[in-house]
C-alpha cells in the first residue's frame, strides 16, 4: 500500500469524477459512472501510477465513502458533490428533524441573507450530525456549525436526499429554516 499515492489519487478521483473528467479525457455516462479499465488507462497515461487494486483501497478506505463501485466493479462514480451534470439515482427520503451545515465566519452574511446555497455543486450537503459538520466547516477555518430546520422544510414541500455515504441534500436552505444561534 502507497499510502501517499493512494492519497494524491483519491483527490485526483474527486476532480475526476466529479467536477472535471476532460482533465484526463475520460468518459462519464449521465449517471456519473466510469469505466474502470478506462479511467486507469487514462490515470497511467497522464502520469498517474493506478491499478485495480489502488482505486478498490481506496473506495473501501475512504472515511467519507465518496466512492462507489457497480454490482459488477467494472464501474466507478463519486456518490455526490458534482458540479457536472449526472443523475445519481438518488431517491427522496424523509430528513430528520434536525439537519447540520458546517461553514465558516466569512460566509454567514451571505447565508443570513441568501440561505445555504448549492453554488457550484448539484446541491447542498447537510450532515446528520454536529461532528461531521464541524469536520467539514474546519476545512475552511475556524467551524461554525448551522442548525437546519429539516422536518419543517420537509413538511413545507422541501425535498430531501440521503447519499449512499450518508451525506444529506437539497436544493436549497432558505434562511428561515436555519437557526444561527451557534454563529452569534
Amino acid at each position: 500500500m502507497n499510502t501517499q499515492n493512494n492519497k494524491e489519487i483519491s483527490k485526483l478521483l474527486s476532480l475526476i469524477l466529479r467536477h472535471k473528467p476532460q482533465t484526463i479525457g475520460l468518459s462519464i455516462d449521465e449517471n456519473g459512472w466510469a469505466e474502470i479499465d478506462e479511467l486507469i488507462s487514462k490515470l497511467n497515461q497522464h502520469g498517474h501510477s493506478c491499478s485495480k487494486a489502488t482505486l478498490e483501497e481506496i473506495v473501501t478506505t475512504n472515511d467519507k465513502q465518496r466512492f462507489a463501485f457497480d454490482a459488477t466493479h467494472t464501474r466507478i462514480r463519486a456518490n455526490q458533490g458534482h458540479s457536472i451534470n449526472v443523475d445519481v439515482e438518488m431517491e427522496t427520503k424523509e430528513p430528520p428533524a434536525f439537519l447540520y451545515h458546517g461553514t465558516v465566519k466569512k460566509f454567514l452574511e451571505k447565508i443570513r441573507t441568501g440561505g445555504l446555497q448549492k453554488m457550484k455543486r448539484q446541491h447542498v450537503h447537510l450532515s446528520k450530525d454536529k461532528e461531521t459538520a464541524q469536520k467539514v466547516g474546519s476545512r475552511r477555518g475556524e467551524a461554525i456549525i448551522l442548525t437546519v430546520q429539516s422536518g419543517k422544510m420537509h413538511t413545507d414541500g422541501m425535498v430531501f436526499y440521503l447519499s449512499s455515504n450518508g451525506v444529506w441534500l437539497t436544493d436549497h436552505v432558505p434562511e428561515q429554516y436555519i437557526d444561527f444561534t451557534s454563529a452569534d
